[in-house]
């Protein structure tokens, strides 16, 4: 029997009128929208097309979005000034930092200079710290984590004692998935290109979420009966038979696995929508936390 498709945009979509109506309720109240200010560095075509989806995802909802688009040789210093003024515009909420930034810049110390209050992508180290310590509540976790955690729960997920075994160890999903599993009181093993023998850990795996960007690497037959597999990979493969000569594929061979697990998400239309999703909700809240302090 085949799995149940977890459908990242249907669980987008709803919670995007959640988020435009409330962004009314915002609007009506204080006389301006809820704002998201975004720093861009450099022109990484990938960076920018992000950046537009943000954007036009903002406005849909009824989000304010302030872009800050400087040349890749813009200095340290600079770039310190732009993520400063977003800091200080009272109508600002949230700031955005684009992920990656050119060599020269100093990336972790950007981050740091985001408000916490303001750090809607859950970057800042003291954010990343306080999801780390137990008991403790950041500010804002993680779009991408924390969409991977509703499409959980969507998926009917009791995380209580189960086995959760993630791939990838990135800063900016596996490490903080990992967390948040743990937090909802799952087991947790992370697993990376040094584990020995993977497939032994995914026996066992009640919980699978795959990031760690190998085009359909996990395979049906790895996987324990009626797990439910998470995959974030988006990786752009060959597909000479389609229009456009290529394709994006997950981290999991979704043919093989779609017989094993008892529910999975797509590649595309699984964890991508949920991220901007997550990102405009934790907007809305920077928005009601500051206006209401």
């Amino acid at each position: 029997m085949s799995a149940t498709i977890i459908d990242g945009r249907v669980v987008a979509d709803r919670m995007r009128e959640e988020i435009s109506a409330e962004a009314k309720k915002f609007d009506d109240k204080y006389g301006y929208r809820p704002g998201l200010g975004v720093v861009l560095v450099g022109d990484d075509p990938a960076s920018a097309m992000y950046v537009r989806m943000k954007k036009r995802a903002c406005e849909r909802v009824g989000i304010a979005s302030f872009g800050d688009v400087m040349p890749a040789s813009s200095t340290q210093e600079a770039v310190l000034k732009a993520v400063q003024t977003l800091n200080d515009d009272p109508k600002v909420h949230g700031i955005l930092v684009q992920l990656p930034m050119p060599d020269h810049i100093d990336e972790e110390l950007i981050l740091r200079a985001v408000s916490l209050e303001k750090d809607v992508d859950g970057f800042h180290p003291l954010n990343v710290g306080l999801l780390a310590m137990k008991g403790r509540e950041p500010y804002f976790t993680p779009a991408t984590p924390t969409g991977c955690m509703v499409l959980l729960e969507e998926a009917g997920a009791d995380l209580n004692g189960a086995n959760a075994v993630v791939i990838g160890r990135s800063n900016i999903v596996g490490l903080p998935v990992a967390m948040m599993l743990k937090e909802a009181n799952a087991t947790v093993t992370i697993c990376h290109s040094r584990t020995k023998d993977i497939k032994a850990y995914l026996k066992d795996a009640d919980v699978v979420v795959a990031a760690a960007g190998l085009p359909e690497y996990v395979q049906g037959d790895w996987l324990k009966q009626g797990a439910i597999v998470i995959d974030v990979g988006s990786n752009m493969v060959d597909a000479p038979d389609t229009e456009k000569g290529y394709k994006y594929v997950g981290d999991v061979d979704f043919a093989s696995a779609k017989e094993v697990a008892s529910a999975i998400t797509k590649v595309p239309g699984g964890v991508g929508p949920m991220t901007i999703t997550m990102l405009l909700s934790n907007t809305l809240k920077a928005a009601w936390k500051i206006a209401e302090s």
